[in-house]
């Protein structure tokens, strides 16, 4: 059975503007919206930190689902980061999905005192941060996980957070791809870095890799992140008009099996997210099957 099409936007978690992360969550779910997501890139001397973020954006609203776009692996150790996703979920009654990246940006991260790794090394620590966290989840006495990056022995996970707490996962590369059909929950690339005419070979990859691991790839969330803008003339790809995105949302859930969207506005956030959350998103989903 397909997954319902979700519809979201993102948040950038500024600070000067200190009542707009909140104004725009508020929008968000006021708008009807189901996602929330926040960029995770603490070395930003102008962001916040995105779980201390989250939480106050979690406590100013009642419905909306927040996601790390992405939780910085490399600064963010994974029994710790289960941790936190497990209490944020316990605390907010199941209103998070853990967006997971194994880290870019590195001369940054090593400038914050984090490692700096090649692919094949940061990929390899993904793998085992996922052991870890589903250890840390799986509300077992004690949990053993990992290998050579991360390592538990003996600990106690706790709390159990809810069935609804997933991985979701920002992979682009072949590894990553497979790592997500094989063991995460859900696949959360940008237009940014995979463009539409690559969406569809990457999509494949995920569902051949949940094949070959005796899984359904139709219970994978697939979110896609569109920046663009909502235009009165076509200037390109999630650069035109309603009717525009509406076409090509349709078209990427038909084609490629993506069953969630994130909006990132180039420009003109608080406008732009309500012209996606009021006139975009309503069309599309009287569009897609019930």
């Amino acid at each position: 059975m397909a997954l319902p099409v979700l519809f979201g936007a993102n948040i950038d978690p500024v600070w000067r503007d200190v009542d707009g992360p909140l104004q725009l969550a508020v929008q968000a779910e006021r708008d009807g919206l189901d996602l929330v997501t926040i960029q995770d890139h603490p070395y930003q001397a102008a962001f916040h930190d995105m779980w201390t973020l989250m939480s106050f954006l979690a406590a100013g609203t009642q419905r909306v689902v927040f996601v790390p776009a992405v939780a910085n692996l490399p600064l963010r150790p994974p029994a710790m980061l289960a941790k936190a996703a497990a209490s944020f979920d316990v605390l907010s009654a199941g209103r998070l999905r853990l967006g997971l990246g194994a880290g870019a940006f590195w001369e940054a991260i090593e400038a914050m005192g984090g490692p700096r790794r090649g692919r094949k090394e940061a990929v390899d620590a993904l793998s085992e941060a996922i052991e870890v966290i589903r250890a840390l989840w799986s509300g077992q006495r004690s949990a053993r996980a990992g290998g050579a990056h991360y390592r538990v022995a003996g600990i106690h996970p706790g709390p159990a957070p809810s069935a609804s707490l997933g991985i979701w996962l920002g992979a682009y590369g072949p590894r990553m791809l497979d790592l997500t059909g094989a063991r995460a929950d859900g696949w959360l690339p940008s237009l940014a870095y995979l463009g539409v005419d690559r969406l569809g070979e990457a999509s494949a990859r995920i569902d051949e890799a949940a094949h070959r691991a005796g899984r359904d790839p139709a219970v994978i969330r697939k979110v896609y992140n569109l920046n663009g803008l909502i235009t009165p003339v076509s200037e390109g790809p999630f650069y035109g008009p309603v009717r525009q995105w509406v076409d090509q949302i349709t078209d990427l859930v038909g084609a490629y099996g993506m069953n969630g969207f994130v909006y990132w506005p180039d420009r003109d956030h608080r406008r732009q997210l309500s012209l996606f959350a009021q006139e975009v998103v309503p069309a599309v989903r009287r569009v897609l099957p019930a």
